[in-house]
Order: C-alpha cells, then sequence, then structure tokens
C-alpha cells in the first residue's frame, strides 16, 4: 500500500510538472501526432493617426529603446536588419508567467509578422497588417495555432488561443490609446 502510494503521489507530481512546463512554454511538446490548427483572429483596430506612427508605436518594443515596464514584458534576444528573437513575458494566473520565443519580421510600414519558436503549443504565425485612410490607420490581425495530439490537442488549443487572442487585443487597444493621445493637439 505504501508502494502504491508514493507511486499515485510521483504521477501526480510528474504530471503537475508537465502541467506548469506546458502552460509557461518552458516543456514545449511538438510531437507532430494529429496536428489541428485553428485561425486566431481575425479583428482589427481602427486608429485616429497616420500609419508610420502606428507602425513605429508597434514595433517600438523590438526595434527602439524600450520602457522599463515593456522590458519586463519583451526581451530582445536578437536583432537583425529586419527581423529580431523575442521572448515575451504574459501572466497566466497568480505568479504563473508564460513565456514564448518568436521571430518578428518587419516590412514597414504596412506588416509585422510573427512566427512562434518555443512555447505553450508547437505552431503559431501571426500578422499585424496595418493600412491607411484619410489619416487614420486600421491595424488588423490574424493568424493560426497548431497544437497535436488530435482532440486533446483541439481542447488545449481553445484554452491558450483564447488567452493569447485577449493578450493581442489588449495591446492593439494600447497602441491605438497611445497613438490617438499622441495625435491629439496641445
Amino acid at each position: 500500500m505504501k508502494r502504491l502510494c508514493l507511486a499515485a503521489a510521483g504521477g501526480m507530481g510528474v504530471l503537475g510538472a508537465g502541467y506548469l512546463g506546458l502552460v509557461t512554454g518552458a516543456m514545449p511538446v511538438d510531437l507532430g501526432l494529429g496536428r489541428r490548427v485553428r485561425q486566431l483572429g481575425p479583428f482589427g483596430v481602427d486608429i485616429r493617426a497616420a500609419q508610420g506612427p502606428v507602425f513605429d508605436l508597434l514595433s517600438r518594443p523590438y526595434l527602439g529603446r524600450q520602457t522599463r515596464a515593456m522590458a519586463e514584458k519583451i526581451r530582445v534576444l536578437e536583432r537583425g536588419t529586419d527581423m529580431v528573437l523575442a521572448a515575451h513575458r504574459t501572466p497566466v494566473r497568480g505568479r504563473l508567467v508564460a513565456v514564448t520565443v518568436e521571430t518578428v519580421r518587419f516590412t514597414p510600414p504596412e506588416r509585422i509578422d510573427f512566427r512562434l519558436v518555443r512555447g505553450p503549443v508547437p505552431h503559431v504565425t501571426e500578422a499585424f497588417v496595418l493600412s491607411s485612410q484619410d489619416g487614420r490607420t486600421r491595424v488588423d490581425y490574424s493568424g493560426e495555432l497548431g497544437t497535436d495530439l488530435w482532440a486533446l490537442g483541439q481542447a488545449w488549443a481553445a484554452a491558450v488561443a483564447a488567452r493569447w487572442e485577449g493578450v493581442v487585443r489588449a495591446s492593439l487597444e494600447a497602441v491605438r490609446a497611445e497613438a490617438e493621445r499622441r495625435t491629439r493637439p496641445g
């Protein structure tokens, strides 16, 4: 009986550690079995500001000087002329933080593309596409998220996608507010 209890406790410990590793991105699972891909977005935001300054705000955490608050969320690991490798820290629950590593490619002033390298799922591609009309900018977001293990992965994808899209929506809203604040007279 004692061995059974120890084995059960050990199994629970392994499951708990596996869950934490998966959620935080520390233990990515990319098996290539039963891959299912789901759409992220599409959604967008209209901003009362010119396209160039909006693109600059979106790319500043990667290409420019970061504020202290932004440096806690995004750490540029490697920088090239039109692409960076960046680690993104996203609070999940309590003190639990998910870390994703992504390549971010810039096509000024109309596009920013993201490709997941390491994270809680094996596959994510995303894009911000900017367009302008009458001094306003539209930022459209879309992407795809892929998981393995058929229905089990599909359930995990639903949970991850909801949080992922919420973070993107909040980021776009912050960019909209800052861009419009900067373009206000006075």
